[in-house]
């Protein structure tokens, strides 16, 4: 039995779905939530073998959900539901790791198949658009170092050689509480959440002769 939960603001949307879902003899609806905050505490309190997610959420994104709820669950598949076609909001679903992609004009069957094949381990984003993902997010992150002033740029380049806030400002004369406001800085033009990948980052655009691309 796959046991699936729901996410939808709209609760005439998300009844409509289970109907169709319960109707088949190895499907059963096991949660729901409106919310994606409802959505991350019921999907971690349920054992679920496939989320499927409404993109637009009142609180936050289908895509959000997923990636919260896969931190902790990394096998989880997740299906997102959208009425729009962005390349954007799929960008996001790929790196979040979201099995599937699709519009809300699917037709029943097309949805019931799908929640078969992400359930059994099969992905509906192919490799080529997920290749494609991953480009575009290595040339925004490109496009947006080369907005990291020459400080940014220093500090990215020490965090890189693995020194702490502390060993970065005593190498440049500044305060750690000035270091710490630089991290958050570069981090957040960078579109990073921790200096780990910060780290990893500037390892990736390292140039040979030592620094790191672009601007340095």
């Amino acid at each position: 039995m796959i046991r699936i939960f729901l996410a939808d603001d709209h609760e005439l949307v998300r009844r409509g779905i289970a109907e169709i879902l319960e109707r088949e003899p190895d499907m059963t609806v096991v949660g729901e939530a409106g919310t994606a905050r409802a959505a991350v505490a019921r999907i971690d309190a349920l054992e679920v073998d496939v989320a499927v997610l409404d993109y637009r959420l009142p609180d936050g994104t289908g895509v959000g959900v997923c990636r919260e709820v896969r931190s902790r669950r990394p096998a989880l598949p997740c299906i997102i539901l959208t009425a729009f076609d962005d390349e954007a909001a799929l960008d996001a679903a790929v790196l979040a790791g979201a099995s599937g992609w699709l519009l809300k004009d699917i037709r029943g069957t097309g949805l019931v198949e799908a929640v078969r094949d992400v359930a059994a381990g099969r992905r509906l984003i192919g490799d080529a658009v997920r290749r494609r993902a991953h480009e575009r997010l290595v040339q925004q992150r490109e496009d947006d170092a080369a907005d990291l002033t020459l400080r940014e740029r220093q500090i990215l380049g020490l965090i890189t050689e693995g020194l702490t806030n502390r060993q970065i400002g005593e190498r440049l004369g500044i305060a750690e509480k000035t270091v710490k406001n630089y991290v958050t800085g570069l981090l957040d033009k960078l579109g990073l959440e921790r200096r780990t990948q910060a780290a990893v980052y500037g390892m990736a655009h390292r140039r040979p002769g030592g620094g790191t691309a672009p601007g340095q």
